[in-house]
């Protein structure tokens, strides 16, 4: 019979893949069986296939293992492995020898781990106590496979079989293997992180029903929280404690229990939300708030899977918006920064940040008090990287600059950027030290002792252009910090006419340019270091980037405050080429405005005043940009212009007669709209209803100004009479402010100010862009 058997049964196995099992030390081999019944002839009559795996266990697999020995024993033994695969078989023992018990494998679902991403970006597993089993879920039974069906059918009974038959299903859901029997039998797919059963779990609904329960369990949490608050009352008006101590522990017992069934659900639904359009879902049916409610709990298992979800759906804008509407999640989220749970510290961190890409929650932020809170946790080596990121979205508001001089949190930086060495600095802190830098009394701060001058000798050992703009931040601020910098101008000059990056250059340019200092001779710098050529090749339009020319241009109207120093840029013809400049660039705010702040300098010394009145077309470019839409440029453009009237009777002339020409025509419009205005209301009546006469409009009636009126009807009066006040000052003899009108020496009565330009005074863009966390 057995020969028979042979003759007529045919199997034949075909080997496949070849992988690590996901929980136990042991390989998985899938492979595939034929069997196929043949004739009398051996003519094949019917044929058969099945997949199948077979699983190699390794009980004797240790760290001091010989890996090759055991992978040569393992393909010896099992024929399904082809000897070729021998290396394959080698590097998966190597794995699981190396494997850590803590690394993001497959778990049961009743340990129910959710996942945080430390500093290092590497998985974290999160693993809660145990749970406690409910009343009715313990087993006197082993759970079987093949009685699956059978466990399904006690879901359709009364509670008591529900239980039973979903404890079952659950322990078999505990086994990895048996859950792609699970899914073709349709078994409610429990064990709901393989994202292989969410197609399951949403057709059945079963998300909906998580967010109904856990919207009915917070419900139950106030009434179990006011019942008790009533006990309370109740046993201190009696003076009785027994109640309330009773009624205390049965609510804590009530607690426990109800958080391991939120955990249970909320983690379902964080794996669900892998689906944008699930997460939509859930967000229209006010997910967030839920979550936000349930931050009031104590339990640190449930915290960190709470922040996670709001970490995860804080990335999409609406989500957002959402939380920011929800008034009190900065409250709760505050009072766990600190906490002693590093993984909850970690996400809640990682979801303020998130949060602090809102310029809105980010001032309440501040209100909270975050900023001490976040200064403590820079000493914290494994939260430090995310506090900084938090604090350098706080620093890049102007408002709150000056609040970090009253926290220790300068100190600390500075200390981290000596730490570096010669080591490429972290951009979140130099980022972050370039917006501090910004503050004058940060920037005191930093200069305390020998800051700066630990700060000049890296930036220009190490040619850093992000540490040098830190020190260019530092150089804005007028007082005792500015001063400091007389030392190192030498240091900054000799960096200029060498062949350095275009960044580092610019920076050393725009730090130079803020030294205002009258002690400083500058024409001594100038003939020093040869900078003069420098400056003038520089002008050219294309002979660099627009930034090394702007900063070109800046540093010449800084040195021509000096009158030694503005006649000799006048003889070396940087006049024409900074004409030519402005009209390669007179589409360009900001070089227009330094432009004539350069030439704002120069009409203030004799020598260099003759060369633009009488050489060049300054003046006239200065006449056309005088009316500027931009305030700045209008504004040096006319105390330029009052100076040259002073000293040149004809170019004052045309200048007061351009003003007289603009005065009037905007005269002229304002009494044609005055007209307009208040020829209107007498188009109607008191009802707002045209004038009608046997259903015609009336003619508009006459209106007659008494000797009284504002402007005579013939309009005698000049419109000077009306502009002998202009921005706020009194006009001069020849239509100028006074404020403006030289003293003896050639000077205004009041200089303005270099204007700002963005390119120094700004904070450091971001150095990211829609940074957010991983999900």
């Amino acid at each position: 019979m057995q020969s028979d058997d042979a003759r007529y049964l045919k199997r034949k196995y075909k080997g496949g893949s070849l992988d690590v099992h996901p929980t136990e030390k042991a390989l998985v081999v899938q492979y595939e069986v034929e069997a196929t019944i043949l004739g009398e002839m051996g003519d094949p009559m019917l044929g058969e296939r099945k997949e199948c795996q077979k699983i190699i266990r390794l009980k004797s697999l240790t760290s001091n293992t010989d890996i090759a020995s055991l992978a040569r024993k393992v393909v010896e033994e099992c024929r399904l492995i082809s000897p070729s695969r021998l290396p394959e078989v080698e590097q998966l023992l190597f794995y699981l020898q190396n494997r850590k018990k803590s690394a993001g494998m497959r778990r049961r679902m009743g340990d129910c781990l959710c996942f945080v991403y430390s500093e290092k970006k590497e998985k974290k597993q999160i693993k809660p106590r145990d749970l406690t089993p409910f009343e009715g879920m313990e087993l006197d039974e082993e759970a079987n496979i093949n009685s699956i069906d059978d466990y399904i059918e006690l879901l359709y009974e009364d509670i008591p079989e529900k239980i039973r038959g979903a404890t079952l299903i659950l322990h078999l859901a505990r086994n990895p293997d048996n859950l792609e029997e699970l899914l073709q039998n349709g078994a409610l797919g429990f064990y709901f992180y393989f994202s292989q059963f969410h197609g399951l779990i949403t057709h059945y609904k079963i998300g909906v029903l998580c967010m109904s329960i856990i919207e009915h369990e917070l419900k139950r949490y106030d009434l179990w929280q006011d019942e008790l608050l009533k006990k309370k009352k109740a046993d201190i008006l009696s003076n009785l404690k027994k109640e309330y101590e009773k009624a205390l522990k049965k609510y804590h017992g009530l607690l426990t229990k109800q958080e391991q069934l939120l955990r249970v659900a909320l983690y379902l639904l964080l794996n669900l939300s892998e689906d944008t359009r699930t997460e939509l879902k859930m967000r229209n049916k006010n997910i967030v708030h839920l979550l936000v409610k349930t931050l009031d709990r104590d339990s640190e298992e449930l915290l960190v899977l709470v922040v996670s979800f709001l970490k995860k759906l804080s990335i999409f804008l609406e989500n957002k918006n959402d939380m920011v509407r929800n008034t009190l999640i900065l409250e709760k989220l505050v009072k766990l920064v600190p906490c002693e749970h590093e993984d909850l510290l970690n996400v809640t961190l990682r979801l303020l940040l998130n949060l602090s890409f809102d310029t809105g929650l980010r001032s309440k932020m501040v209100q909270a008090d975050l900023l001490s809170k976040l200064t403590s946790l820079l000493g914290d080596e494994a939260q430090r990287q995310i506090a900084m990121c938090i604090l350098y979205h706080i620093s890049m508001d102007d408002r709150f600059k000056s609040m970090f001089a009253y926290t220790d949190c300068i100190p600390q930086v500075m200390k981290m950027l000596f730490d570096c060495g010669e080591e490429r600095i972290d951009a979140e802190l130099i980022s972050f030290c370039i917006n501090l830098a910004a503050n004058k009394r940060n920037a005191q701060i930093m200069c305390e002792g020998n800051g700066l001058k630990m700060l000049m000798k890296r930036a220009l050992k190490l040619k850093d252009p992000l540490m040098m703009k830190m020190i260019r931040n530092i150089s804005q601020h007028d007082g005792p910090s500015k001063n400091l910098f007389i030392d190192y101008v030498g240091d900054l000059a000799a960096q200029i006419g060498l062949k350095e990056e275009e960044e580092f250059v610019i920076e050393c340019l725009g730090t130079l340019s803020n030294l205002t200092i009258p002690d400083l001779d500058w024409e001594l710098v100038l003939k020093e270091y040869n900078l003069v050529p420098y400056l003038k090749d520089h002008l050219k339009p294309g002979s660099a980037e627009d930034d090394l020319i702007l900063e070109v241009v800046i540093m010449i109207g800084t040195v021509s405050m000096d009158d030694s120093c503005a006649v000799m840029l006048a003889k070396s013809g940087i006049i024409p080429a900074l004409i030519e400049l402005l009209n390669a660039q007179q589409e360009d705010d900001e070089f227009v405005c330094q432009i004539v702040y350069v030439f704002y300098q120069m009409v203030f010394h004799q020598a260099t005043r003759d060369v633009i009145i009488k050489e060049t077309q300054a003046p006239a470019y200065l006449i056309d940009l005088m009316h500027d839409k931009n305030a700045e440029i209008r504004k040096v453009c006319d105390n330029t212009l009052d100076i040259i009237a002073e000293y040149d009777v004809e170019w004052g002339k045309k200048i007061q007669s351009e003003k007289f020409r603009w005065h009037n025509s905007q005269w002229l419009e304002m009494v044609e709209n005055r007209q307009m205005d208040e020829a209107e209301p007498f188009m109607y009546g008191d009802d707002g209803e045209p004038f009608l006469q046997n259903g015609d409009i009336l003619e508009r009636p006459d209106l007659f100004y008494s000797s009284d009126g504002i402007i005579p009807v013939d309009g005698a009066i000049s419109p000077e009479f009306f502009t002998d006040f202009q921005n706020g000052d009194l006009l001069g003899p020849h239509g100028f402010p006074s404020s403006s009108l030289t003293d003896g020496y050639g000077q205004t009565g009041v200089t303005p100010a270099r204007p700002a330009t963005a390119y120094g005074f700004r904070p450091d863009e971001p150095f990211y862009y829609g940074y957010t966390t991983s999900r």
